[in-house]
């Protein structure tokens, strides 16, 4: 089996990253959120599960102030390598950080970070999302599931 190709260093670096891009924008009640990041990612590495719990206080401190999209960018793209490579590290054989994962997670981002950009104003817009991604679910699903599944016709 192939090692994990990220240590554990990798995960921290990440992690104190995603805190310091929540961290520059906020102020107040967000700075707390932020200090609680940090201090939850250098608690991770002795206590797994507090690494997720760090991502959440990032997510608090993006929630209570008004970041660029740049920062919400850059916090979301560290904090899906650093829970990547975090939670593998314990299981060696686990290899989270292929050339796919990665890719879709950077592509993920500057797709979002795009659209962020761009100064669209079209009320209507979030009544159709959500019908889009349920249709677009179904599409990528699709080939995976049984065709007993999603029934041939007959009735029973």
């Amino acid at each position: 089996m192939p090692a994990q190709p990220a240590p554990r260093s990798f995960s921290t670096a990440f992690g104190l990253l995603m805190a310091a891009a929540v961290a520059v924008p906020a102020d107040g009640p967000a700075l707390v959120a932020a200090a609680l990041a940090a201090t939850g990612v250098l608690a991770g590495l002795m206590v797994r599960p507090v690494s997720s719990a760090a991502v959440l206080a990032a997510a608090a401190a993006l929630a209570l102030s008004d970041p660029a999209p740049a920062y919400a960018a850059l916090a979301g793209l560290s904090a899906t390598a650093y829970l990547v490579i975090r939670h593998a590290v314990e299981t060696p054989a686990v290899v989270t950080t292929t050339v796919p994962s990665m890719a879709c997670a950077v592509g993920f981002s500057v797709v979002v970070l795009t659209a962020a950009m761009v100064p669209l104003s079209v009320r209507w817009l979030p009544l159709l999302v959500p019908v889009a991604v349920a249709v677009l679910y179904v599409l990528v699903v699709r080939p995976f599931v049984r065709e007993s599944t999603w029934g041939s016709g007959r009735r029973m």
